[in-house]
């Protein structure tokens, strides 16, 4: 008599990214070639913390063969967090083993990481759990250079959106304020800045001292405004990272406490409109300077999410999905999947856990790293520069109608450099 097959169980977490199918699809071939069956969980842990078993569907390799061309998730997604009630962990175990699924590869962010770390804690073995990296934010907890599958496809896609919306801005006159997904770290945002040749981009990191008054930010962005202008342009884009909202002042925003929070606690940043609220204001800003403008705030998020996965995540996305498969085949678990220099290396899931919060750490924008200090140098905001230069410091003080001395008192704090780095402020 034939023993059972062993049964793989795949879910997906959290927000869709590009390249979600090419890790359903990899792990599906990988694992049956290698002996065993594969079902596909929907709606990533919903109906296994409910204890319902009919959400599940057999997947075969005619079946997934395809799928990784296209984005989207197969088995659709759900950000449902296990963790917040012991009940509900134990749910999801008794599910799985009900399902007779003894492996598990989770593909989702740093909630799902940590879901997927509860889990196998609470299994006890009986589960193998492996969870590949997910997320257009690319700030899960991996090695610097290496990308979270994702992230290249939707700064591709939305570097084509600015570079449209820099020329529209250049025809038209006026200032766009792009707003980019990224609720902690500012890869997503500065990664498309940087390649598209923004004329400003802003990220939480360059903030040191939390919360971050709302005057500054609008100095920063009315000060590059009026150096611009200074050099005959009244046009430009600046990109904004979502995650702005979250180190400003709330008593700034009017308090955020009617904000609607996700199951994993975070402030849902698509209810406050930080595009809006800076267009809102800068205007008024620009308007008490005597200086007309217009602008336009513009949210680049839910269009890249789930765009079909350029080459570069279709193949990197095949090979974290077999890597993933081959480690379960292998008698591993608790593990998050990572190539680093060409070689499938696991992360065990305890080094993925920042010991302060209890939470999957998270991977800022390093602001002393030389490729953000290039970054820097490619925009234009007001430097230290500006202000030992008395020719520039004249100009832009006779636009905003004010003395050099009043121009520096307010703008030079918004215009010291980062780190000490040398910027320059670029001509984009």
């Amino acid at each position: 008599m034939n023993a059972p097959r062993t049964i793989v169980g795949i879910l997906v977490g959290g927000g869709p990214a590009p390249g979600i199918n090419s890790v359903i699809s990899a792990v599906t071939i990988r694992s049956i070639l290698g002996g065993c069956d594969v079902v596909g969980i929907l709606d990533g842990f919903k109906w296994l913390m409910e204890g319902s078993l009919s959400q599940v569907r057999p997947l075969s390799i005619e079946e997934v063969s395809r799928i990784h061309f296209r984005g989207g998730s197969y088995l659709a997604t759900s950000r449902a967090n296990p963790t917040k009630k012991a009940e509900s962990l134990a749910s999801v175990l008794s599910s799985l083993m009900r399902l007779g699924i003894t492996r598990l590869v989770t593909i989702g962010g740093d909630d799902t990481a940590c879901s997927a770390l509860k889990l196998e804690e609470q299994a006890a073995g009986r589960i193998q759990i492996v969870h590949v990296p997910k997320t257009i934010d690319n700030d899960l907890d991996l090695p610097y250079g290496i990308p979270t599958f994702g992230f290249q496809t939707a700064r591709h896609v939305a570097v084509e959106i600015v570079q449209n919306l820099m020329v529209d801005a250049h025809t038209t006159s006026r200032w766009y304020f792009v707003v980019t997904m990224g609720r902690k770290a500012g890869h997503l945002a500065l990664g498309i800045g940087k390649a598209a040749g923004a004329t400003l981009t802003v990220i939480p990191e360059e903030f040191g001292e939390r919360p971050v008054r709302l005057q500054r930010l609008l100095d920063l962005v009315i000060g590059t405004m009026i150096k611009r202008l200074s050099g005959g342009r009244s046009d430009g884009v600046v990109v904004l990272a979502e995650g702005l909202i979250e180190i400003l002042d709330p008593q700034d925003l009017g308090g955020l406490d009617h904000v609607e929070r996700d199951e994993h606690g975070h402030m849902r940043l698509a209810d406050v409109d930080i595009g809006d609220v800076l267009r809102r204001e800068v205007t008024k800003g620009m308007k008490a300077l005597g200086l007309a403008t217009s602008i336009v705030a513009k949210n680049v998020g839910y269009e890249l999410r789930c765009a079909d996965p350029i080459p570069f995540d279709m193949e990197y996305t095949r090979d974290l999905g077999y890597c993933a498969a081959q480690f379960l085949l292998d008698g591993g678990t608790a593990a998050m999947v990572s190539i680093q220099n060409g070689r499938f290396t696991p992360i065990p899931f305890t080094q993925m856990v920042d010991p302060a919060s209890g939470r999957a750490k998270v991977r800022m924008v390093d602001i002393t790293a030389q490729s953000y200090q290039i970054a820097r140098q490619y925009m234009i905001r007001l430097s230290d520069e500006d202000f030992k230069d008395s020719v520039a410091l004249g100009r832009c003080a006779a636009l905003a109608g004010l003395s050099p001395e009043a121009f520096r008192s307010r703008f030079q704090p918004v215009g010291s450099n980062v780190q000490g780095a040398q910027v320059k402020g670029g001509a984009t």
